[in-house]
């Protein structure tokens, strides 16, 4: 019996650097539409138990998320299928956070034509303190060209 493809690698491991600033943590709650004061009001977010701006929980679970599709595009074409996501601390406006998956488990799903692959992420600033924890199902797929689908537009 042939082996399955693999397009993963169980373990596989990948991170990325996130750095905040005020301006980037009031303009992200803005664009999704997010007016908490405590994203926006420099004075509220002083007087409040954070002592400063904290980002929206979209802004980086956004990213928290987004990581899988940019790790995984590189060589091959992911879709997201489910996230389960835990805030466990208040991100800073002035937090530098490094975000990182890991691929726990893949297998082949000749149906989908790709690999089922599960990954743990967490994401902590820069004391160490975790911020966000996470798991992943996604799909990742040869990408189209690999399997000779793709339109080169050449007639």
């Amino acid at each position: 019996m042939k082996p399955a493809p693999r397009i993963v690698t169980i373990g596989e491991t990948f991170s990325a650097t996130l750095e905040l600033s005020a301006q980037s943590v009031k303009s992200f709650a803005a664009l999704v539409n997010d007016f908490n004061p405590l994203h926006h009001d420099d004075a509220y977010a002083a007087q409040s138990r954070f002592g400063g701006l904290i980002a929206s929980g979209t802004q980086p679970t956004a990213h928290f998320m987004a990581l899988l599709a940019t790790h995984f595009s590189s060589y091959a074409q992911p879709l997201g299928l489910e996230f389960d996501i835990k805030l466990k601390k208040a991100v800073r406006a002035t937090d530098t956070l490094t975000i990182t998956w890991c691929v726990r488990d893949a297998y082949w799903k000749a149906s989908l034509n790709g690999d089922l692959t599960h990954l743990d992420g967490k994401v902590v600033n820069q004391r160490g303190d975790v911020m966000v924890l996470g798991t992943s199902t996604i799909l990742v797929m040869p990408k189209p060209e690999a399997d000779g689908s793709t339109n080169t537009g050449n007639s």
